[in-house]
């Protein structure tokens, strides 16, 4: 694939976006140990992705997903996290990307995946930094345009809308009804942190659905999922579980589909029968 394809590709828009936000965030807020921890990241997942392929054998090694991943997860956790830490999310993150794998893609959301471990193995903590959790509040509209840009791409708007949707009807009730600390979820960083997993982390092409109705029901168990999750613990694992909990009625759902078709394919004077009697 040429650079000006790449450039107009999912990932491309993605990677351009996530490396603006670090630029962006870095100079705003006169701190460039998030760069230190971006080219940390990134040379450890793109080193460990290159290697996972090497040993799969696979013909065609393209680590941008690696590189993407690696900026996320500086992204999100603090700046003040040891580059040991940042690297081990980082490795981790890519050797579960490929420990867990169906037809050739991953399950879950590496970087989610790592980022939710390394919350349980280091007790990390995480500013969500690069989704200028720690700007001005208008600073979010940089979080809006590049999020419109991947959503439109990757034409994601029923998933979206159902995430969102869901997301914030349930913090509303949660909030009315007295349930945890819900209003919190609605300020400042864990507003930012829900827009940015929303437009960049919950759209993953090859973790998440493509048909309309698998799209809905994706984003309203992602949020459901999560939303429960803060209400009765709180932290910050709550969108990662969410996510996770996506991820997995995707690979379950595709699964199951393939059954169908593939069973329909062994039997197709069953398939013509059953035909029959419905018409």
């Amino acid at each position: 694939m040429k650079l000006h394809q790449w450039i107009k590709s999912p990932k491309g828009y993605v990677a351009i976006s996530m490396a603006a936000y670090l630029l962006i965030a870095s100079v705003w807020l006169h701190d460039m140990i998030g760069i230190i921890n971006g080219l940390v990241a990134v040379s450890v997942t793109l080193a460990v992705d290159i290697l996972c392929c090497y040993f799969e054998r696979r013909k065609r090694i393209m680590p941008d997903g690696a590189v993407i991943t690696g900026i996320i997860i500086s992204l999100i956790l603090g700046t003040n996290t040891s580059w040991f830490v940042v690297a081990a999310t980082a490795a981790g993150s890519i050797l579960l990307k490929h420990l867990f794998v169906h037809n050739n893609k991953p399950i879950f959301n590496p970087a989610a995946l790592g980022l939710l471990l390394s919350i349980l193995f280091f007790q990390t903590g995480q500013s969500w930094w690069g989704a200028f959790a720690d700007l001005p509040s208008w600073s979010v509209i940089f979080l809006l345009i590049g999020g419109y840009l991947v959503v439109n791409r990757v034409n994601k708007y029923p998933q979206i809308f159902a995430f969102f949707g869901t997301f914030f009807i349930l913090l509303f009730l949660m909030g009315h009804y007295k349930v945890g600390d819900a209003f919190d979820a609605l300020r400042s960083p864990f507003i930012n942190a829900t827009l940015f997993f929303g437009f960049f982390m919950l759209t993953d092409p090859p973790t998440s659905p493509a048909k309309v109705k698998d799209q809905i029901i994706f984003g309203i168990l992602t949020a459901l999922t999560g939303a429960v999750v803060y209400g009765l613990f709180g932290g910050l694992m709550y969108l990662f579980i969410g996510l996770l909990v996506g991820n997995l009625y995707h690979f379950l759902n595709t699964r199951a589909s393939k059954s169908v078709s593939k069973g329909a394919r062994s039997n197709p004077k069953k398939t013509a029968y059953s035909r029959r009697l419905y018409e």
